[in-house]
């Protein structure tokens, strides 16, 4: 009898062999799920790179060559990176109707997947600056902090920006055709990969030379600055002084002489004569 009550099972080794089962199916998971995750990612991209390699053989081989190698007409695109292509696809600018001083923006060719695939295919041809997500280019919600972003970003924006494109972001001439296009209407990601990239005449402002939160001010002034009405009347395109001064010239002086013609022929001496 005793031997047999020895033999017996405790009340509580159901349950833990039950929670064993169960932490080795856990540890299973652990071990295959990721695995399985990183290799969905990785098929996700490689289909991306082989869509968009399809899309840049077809719109931009001609002028970046077939591996993007460059042309004599179009520049490498080895080491450009992801950002760079999200902007001038993005924004209209490429693939370009002709070649000149400055490429417009215009509407965009491709839609935001197809832009996706063309961004992925580049990137792998060499590392270069990445895609921003919107944590990176979105000014905070927050009153307060979006106010201090706004009063930072406009500080920034006066000693890197404003001298060609203008301190209010209408944009500016440059030399032999080339011009600092308008920052209205551009969307908050285009102006940081902008700042990322360095289009065109544009100089680059890596994270080492200016900070995510820097570039993030920037943008907020310069949303406030499209957004917020002009105190003044007529923003005269927003160009200065040399503007307002002109203006005034030319409709204050002729009205003068307006005034002046008007008493000179209702004098005296013009009545009697």
């Amino acid at each position: 009898m005793k031997k047999l009550s020895a033999r017996r099972r405790h009340p509580l080794a159901a349950v833990v062999v039950l929670l064993l089962a169960l932490a080795a199916t856990g540890g299973l998971y652990a071990a295959f799920a990721p695995a399985s995750k990183a290799q969905a990612d990785s098929s996700s991209q490689s289909l991306a790179i082989d869509e968009g390699k399809k899309l840049f053989a077809v719109g931009c081989s001609s002028c970046h060559g077939l591996n993007g190698q460059g042309t004599s007409d179009g520049p490498s695109l080895v080491g450009v990176g992801s950002a760079a292509v999200d902007f001038q696809v993005g924004t209209g600018r490429m693939p370009a109707q002709q070649p000149g001083a400055q490429v417009p923006r215009k509407k965009a060719v491709y839609n935001q997947s197809e832009i996706d695939q063309l961004a992925a295919y580049v990137a792998s041809l060499g590392p270069g600056p990445v895609t921003p997500n919107p944590d990176q280019y979105q000014p905070s919600e927050d009153k307060v902090t979006n106010a201090e972003q706004v009063a930072k970003g406009g500080e920034l924006f006066r000693t890197n920006c404003a001298q060609c494109h203008n301190f209010a972001g209408k944009g500016g001439a440059l030399t032999d055709g080339k011009y600092a296009p308008s920052l209205e209407g551009v969307d908050s990601k285009h102006i940081y990969e902008a700042m990322q990239t360095g289009p065109q005449n544009m100089p680059s402002f890596p994270d080492t030379t200016m900070p995510e939160e820097q570039k993030r001010a920037i943008i907020a002034y310069v949303q406030n600055t499209n957004d917020a009405p002009n105190p003044g009347g007529l923003a005269l395109g927003s160009l200065g002084p040399f503007t307002e001064g002109l203006f005034s010239w030319i409709f204050g002086i002729g009205t003068l002489i307006v005034i002046a013609i008007w008493v000179a022929a209702h004098t005296t001496k013009a009545k009697k004569s």
